[in-house]
């Protein structure tokens, strides 16, 4: 692992609106690299927004969205990926971003890992989406539960509560994850009606995993903006459902952790967009796997193992099983305009 200085993002997009989020995502990453960050992360379905409709009333009254939410869905090979591939390489950042990803008529709660010369190293699906999350989105699967090797180092992502499941963490702590991005949507949805929503519970999760991984945990949140506010809470009990708390914008909780648990930035005001920057040093993830590292002297496979599926799911397979060899980087293409 290289040292570098990363940057957790906490800003709502424009929502339901992928060019203008995708114009103010190359905005945020010009910032951060500027500000000297090498590696950017985004929250979890950033683009167009996370849906958080569903969560504000019977399933029938979200259905008036998903036409809109579906046509600002991102497409893997599609000019507006080409966009994020030409925004990363024209800043020399390694980018990671949540998004809605379309694929025929299905949607999937996706990352993507673009490199710093603008190449696709991995995109992934979250495997379980969360509760009414599955009104919206399908589930993935084992073939992309993967750590790359970025510029800097091990680079893994998970989504949201995928950070509630022991062995998703396992699965990830066993590729040598030096560098993890937990992306989180926002921290207001139902706030004190139900606790393991909010703040306290989810950025500790973040910390958990920088500590059981001896990682660096970068977990960026979106805010509820007033734009978001305005245009979901039709009702002041809808209102209350966004934020119960203040029935105001607000829900943003981004920081950054280092592999022994601390965190390493002073937060913003949850109603606040902003950057969190840290400097990540590769002494720090080495001290803590010298304690604790638990894919290697801190493991005891011969008591306890995990059993991960690669093989890619879909309806119609061929004769020859999809296999790593399936798996290509993406190169960027010259003619995109950020």
């Amino acid at each position: 692992m290289k040292a570098i200085k990363a940057a957790a993002v906490q800003a709502a997009p424009v929502y339901l609106n992928l060019d203008a989020s995708i114009a103010k995502a190359a905005e945020i990453v010009s910032e951060a690299a500027r500000n000297g960050a090498k590696l950017v992360a985004f929250p979890e379905t950033w683009l167009p927004g996370y849906p958080f409709f569903v969560w504000l009333g019977a399933p029938v009254e979200g259905i008036r969205f998903i036409p809109q939410y579906h046509a600002n869905s991102v497409e893997l090979h599609s000019s507006e990926m080409k966009r994020l591939q030409k925004i990363a390489a024209a800043n020399d950042i390694t980018l990671v971003m949540g998004y809605s990803e379309r694929e025929g008529g299905s949607r999937y709660m996706s990352q993507v890992i673009i490199g710093e010369q603008g190449e696709i190293l991995l995109n992934r699906r979250k495997l379980k989406p969360t509760h009414v999350e599955r009104t919206v989105y399908g589930e993935g699967d084992g073939s992309d539960l993967r750590v790359v090797d970025a510029a800097f180092g091990r680079l893994g992502a998970l989504n949201c509560w995928e950070h509630m499941q022991p062995l998703l963490k396992m699965a990830m702590y066993s590729q040598f994850e030096e560098v993890h991005v937990a992306a989180w949507p926002t921290f207001s949805l139902y706030r004190e009606m139900a606790y393991a929503l909010g703040p306290e519970v989810n950025n500790g999760a973040s910390r958990q995993y920088a500590v059981e991984g001896s990682a660096y945990v970068l977990a960026p949140c979106s805010i509820i903006n007033q734009e978001v506010f305005d245009l979901l809470a039709a009702t002041p009990e809808k209102g209350a459902l966004l934020n119960p708390q203040t029935s105001k914008p607000g829900g943003g909780f981004a920081q950054i952790y280092g592999p022994d648990g601390r965190a390493l930035c002073e937060p913003i005001p949850e109603d606040q967009e902003g950057i969190l920057y840290a400097d990540l040093d590769p002494a720090m993830v080495a001290i803590a796997k010298a304690a604790a590292d638990p894919a290697g002297h801190y493991s005891r496979a011969d008591a306890a193992r995990l059993v991960v599926n690669r093989e890619r799911r879909c309806v119609m397979q061929e004769i020859n099983i999809l296999t790593n060899s399936n798996f290509e980087v993406i190169p960027l293409e010259d003619d995109i305009a950020i």
